[in-house]
């Protein structure tokens, strides 16, 4: 139960995605409401917001299970979203977590251009890189268990455009959220790719440690691919122009975890 739990939160701690500005409704409203699933690429006044760092508690059955943190960088004409994810409590003494996340994202189209991931989970490490070859439309995976050595290569066909497990977030934020919006991407992060269909649902209030916010309830699920029939998603944005995720709710088959905004931090 306890590494199943792991797993799952880390795999959930990487959801969040934070720092959010809007975007015209041009080119986003467009795919609100459409049964195509794609990418569409942003306005060119689309600007990723930077300069902060937001961190997440991670709560299982009103324990703390783990933090989470992300934040943004720049790296010439790419972005770079840097996410980390720990245990805490219960759940560190008997199965501890120690993962580190890179998403580089090419901010003209909102494509992923690759992935860098460092997992430290019970005795298991490994570190995995992922690219995204949009010209063969083909993710190619690399990974290597740190602890013997042994690595593997996979590839799998992706549309000519993908977004991953964190900035897809971004890109859902992006949207014009009103409510009865729906929006379906593809996700890829380096096995099959799964497409995610995203509904607005409404509107209600939420408070966590860092205020009180009018929010903007959306729910998001997989409905194709590796990811199918493994749980919803629930993110509250902040009903401002930045679209901050400020509470999150992940139902899994075998229980629920919540994600509460903790503090944002200047970097």
């Amino acid at each position: 139960m306890i590494p199943r739990l792991a797993r799952s939160l880390r795999t959930a701690l990487f959801l969040p995605a934070s720092l959010m500005v809007v975007v015209s409704c041009g080119q986003a409203q467009a795919q609100a409401n459409s049964t195509e699933a794609a990418i569409v690429a942003p306005p060119a006044t689309y600007q990723f917001l930077e300069g902060s760092n937001f961190t997440y508690a991670v709560e299982w059955h009103f324990f703390t299970a783990g933090t989470a943190t992300i934040h943004v960088e720049s790296a010439g004409a790419e972005k770079h979203v840097v996410a980390s994810a720990d245990s805490a409590g219960v759940v560190n003494i008997l199965y501890t977590v120690r993962d580190r996340f890179r998403s580089v994202v090419d901010p003209k189209t909102f494509c992923s251009l690759r992935i860098s991931k460092h997992a430290e989970e019970g005795s298991h490490k490994r570190q995995t890189e992922i690219r995204f070859d949009s010209a063969r439309r083909k993710s190619v995976l690399e990974e290597k268990n740190l602890k013997t050595n042994a690595s593997k290569t996979v590839e799998n066909d992706i549309p000519g455009c993908v977004t991953d497990v964190l900035t897809g977030f971004y890109y859902l934020g992006s949207m014009p959220l009103a409510p009865g919006n729906i929006y379906r991407f593809p996700v890829n992060d380096g096995n099959k790719t799964a497409i995610v269909r995203a509904e607005v649902e409404g509107k209600e209030a939420v408070k966590t440690p860092t205020g009180a916010y009018s929010a903007i309830r959306v729910r998001a699920e997989a409905t194709s691919g590796a990811l199918r029939g493994t749980g919803a998603l629930w993110i509250w944005y902040a009903e401002d122009e930045r679209h901050t995720p400020v509470q999150m709710r992940a139902k899994m088959s075998w229980g629920t975890l919540m994600f509460r905004l903790q503090k944002i931090e200047k970097r």
